[in-house]
């Protein structure tokens, strides 16, 4: 009799379970523009009401410069203020302005201790009045990230977090999305001149989706990336595999 009661209840939780949208699959979704890269995310684009976290590291020290133009170009593409938490005052706000974030629309917070990044954050995002809310850290820990999650699900605002690694691995966390952004060689032109700046844009780790890279040219005045011209009409390539960080 036992048992059979045990089979029942399990075979219940198997219906529920199979009957289970993917998590945070009714949310919206802020799309990037770009074909090939919202085709591959879970439900096109970028979810709201959620965490989300952009690696600042590379072979250079202007990787950390990419990854806030990168986080910039997103937030352009929203609207409503924006909150920026920082431990100091090191921030251009004029090179967030060339890719369409406008510095009136920025709210900064220079919590002075990294420590207080996380926590300024949480805070922001309890207030339904901003769009999305920003912060750069070098950590980013399981229960942490799990606080900005129910928050930003609270509110349904964007969070983002600049991880700026300082040689360390990332840590597992509960982050929807992580991205890290490289500077790529520009096109050649058949006068000198300066062409636009490309980027390689990497999905790393995401929930529903395999990582990926994609080569896009770097955003414009308004935040939009977009893929070169001579690979836009190219078919798509069958992606190699590669293990997800985290």
């Amino acid at each position: 009799m036992r048992q059979a009661e045990r089979e029942r209840q399990l075979a219940a939780l198997r219906e529920r379970i199979g009957g289970l949208a993917p998590e945070g699959a009714d949310r919206p979704v802020l799309p990037f523009g770009v074909a090939p890269l919202d085709a591959h995310l879970p439900g096109g684009g970028l979810r709201l009401g959620a965490v989300h976290e952009v690696l600042a590291a590379g072979p250079v020290d202007g990787e950390g410069a990419l990854a806030a133009l990168f986080v910039a170009a997103i937030l352009a593409r929203l609207s409503g203020p924006v909150l920026w938490c920082l431990p100091g005052r090191d921030l251009f706000a004029p090179g967030l302005a060339a890719v369409g974030l406008h510095p009136d629309r920025v709210l900064y917070a220079e919590t002075r201790r990294e420590t207080e990044v996380l926590p300024t954050m949480e805070e922001g995002l309890r207030h339904r009045g901003l769009a999305a809310v920003v912060g750069e850290t070098a950590r980013l820990g399981l229960t942490p990230s799990r606080r900005l999650q129910l928050a930003a699900e609270g509110s349904g605002g964007l969070a983002l977090v600049i991880r700026r690694l300082r040689d360390t691995v990332p840590e597992p966390n509960a982050a929807a999305t992580r991205w890290g952004v490289t500077a790529a060689p520009s096109a050649a032109l058949p006068v000198p001149g300066l062409s636009r700046a490309r980027w390689t844009v990497a999905l790393l780790r995401a929930r529903g989706a395999e990582p990926r890279t994609w080569l896009l040219e770097a955003p414009d005045a308004k935040g939009r990336l977009r893929v070169p011209a001579e690979l836009a009409d190219r078919p798509v390539a069958a992606p190699a595999r590669r293990a997800a960080a985290g």
